[in-house]
């Protein structure tokens, strides 16, 4: 996403928290930290060749790294806003096996590269509490979720000693619905929360869950211990990925 659309979207959701009144409403900020696996294939064919089918551990030799994301939240009411920015960045570097053509670029086997797999996530969420239930534990709601989560990513792989590169770009926003729930375990001290969302089409499809339990061992703070999962599979402008990312996560929530 080029940095104007990023400036719009942040401007939006912001707008739509600053408008809320101010004194009947929720507002805070979440840090992530996320410790995922990832299983990756991709392919980017050229209108003159055909890409090669790549797995970024086996042939690339891209390892696994832990994850930051950060969100600010706000909510009035059954009316719940949220802005989430996650990047997943993987690189590696490695001495081919067997030759690579990707994105019009033939690397052949014995040839040293480099590889970088970016994927920058912006979401914005809007969630309706269709029911809350404050007598079942220590309170339960269920949500309606409407997401727009817009994904600014890059694959890429370098020869550094011949200067030979190939590189696939996309810019996607991608619609998303689904539901959440929130369960009260022990008062205010003690809750669990899950949410899944996703759309398929032609083909194609995005999910993202997560569930976690919060503990709040002072007032306005929240710390997190979940696991998260996001699956994409995408075939598209002569590119092919089938990714999954899924791991354990912590997290600081602190609200007023």
């Amino acid at each position: 996403m080029k940095r104007s659309q990023w400036t719009v979207l942040c401007a939006l959701a912001l707008l739509l928290l600053w408008a809320m009144p101010v004194g009947a409403f929720e507002i805070g900020a979440r840090g992530y930290y996320w410790f995922p696996g990832f299983k990756t294939d991709m392919k980017a064919d050229s209108a003159s060749l055909s890409g090669t089918d790549i797995n970024l551990k086996d042939n690339l030799d891209v390892g696994t790294r832990a994850l930051p994301s950060v969100e600010v939240f706000g909510g009035l009411g059954k009316h719940h806003l949220g802005l989430t920015y996650t990047p997943i960045s993987y690189s590696g570097s490695t001495t081919l096996a067997t030759k690579i053509d990707f994105n019009g670029q033939t690397f052949a086997a014995g040839t040293n590269v480099d590889s970088d797999l970016k994927l920058r996530m912006l979401d914005l969420e809007y969630r309706f509490t269709a029911l809350n239930m404050e007598n079942i534990l220590a309170g339960f709601s269920l949500d309606a979720i409407g997401q727009l989560k817009y994904i600014d990513g890059e694959a890429k792989i370098a020869a550094p000693a011949t200067g030979m590169q190939g590189k696939h770009t996309i810019q996607l926003p991608i619609p998303m619905v689904g539901v959440g729930a929130h369960v009260g375990l022990l008062l205010n001290i003690l809750e669990a929360r899950a949410k899944i969302t996703g759309i398929s089409y032609s083909g194609n499809y995005l999910y993202e869950a997560l569930a976690d339990i919060s503990w709040t061992p002072f007032p306005l703070l929240d710390i997190h211990a979940g696991y998260k999962v996001i699956r994409v599979h995408l075939d598209r402008d002569n590119f092919f990925m089938n990714a999954e990312f899924s791991g354990p996560y912590v997290a600081l929530t602190v609200s007023w």
